[in-house]
């Protein structure tokens, strides 16, 4: 089977496609860029919710292909700050993408509050001419004072998993999946799919 990813993040598609290979999966995941090429939409996330955005953009690339397409929306939520950053993680600092920024204006905003815990949360959605679902992955840790490591991306150099002394951005990719929120959530989404694959999985 092939799948259009709604993303063009290297990143993201090398972690999904080695999580499906672990399954023993038969998929092939394709980028929005490797099928649209330099005309690749850009999908409005108007959700509120993570879950919201993942569907929103799941729908949209399947209605213009017809291909099952697999979408994510991943946000870092504060617990002292209400869950903030949350759905607007990518444009925490106003440019949408702006990690630098981004991480900038969280450890200020942190500066005034004593409790730094934190988790990454991934909505993974799956839609396809036949069923529609979401999967989901945590992980919950705290956010440093200051940046450390070059590895990854978004908010990797300044959050520490729960039980680790290094932040994601320090962790080779191989650590850091064996534990992150997309690598919980693609492994959820693989059973699904597995399930859905083998005819267990109830159609709508």
């Amino acid at each position: 089977m092939k799948i259009l990813i709604a993303s063009n993040n290297r990143h993201k598609i090398e972690e999904l496609a080695g999580i499906f290979a672990s399954f023993s999966l038969p998929i092939e995941l394709i980028s929005q860029k490797s099928y649209f090429g330099e005309d690749s939409p850009e999908i409005d996330e108007t959700g509120a919710t993570l879950e919201e955005n993942a569907f929103i953009k799941a729908k949209a690339l399947f209605e213009m292909t017809q291909m099952p397409v697999i979408s994510d929306d991943t946000g870092l939520e504060v617990y002292s700050l209400n869950m903030s950053p949350g759905v607007i993680s990518a444009r925490y600092a106003g440019e949408h993408g702006n990690d630098k920024a981004n991480r900038e204006k969280l450890l200020h905003v942190l500066t005034m509050h004593d409790n730094r815990k934190a988790r990454f949360r991934t909505v993974l959605h799956f839609i396809s001419h036949d069923i529609s679902f979401s999967a989901q992955g945590i992980c919950e840790g705290v956010i440093t004072k200051e940046e450390a490591g070059d590895k990854g991306f978004g908010y990797d150099s300044i959050f520490i998993p729960d039980g680790e002394e290094q932040t994601f951005a320090e962790m080779d990719s191989s650590r850091k999946n064996a534990m992150s929120h997309r690598a919980k959530a693609g492994i959820q989404l693989s059973k699904a799919l597995s399930a859905f694959l083998s005819g267990r999985y109830p159609h709508d």
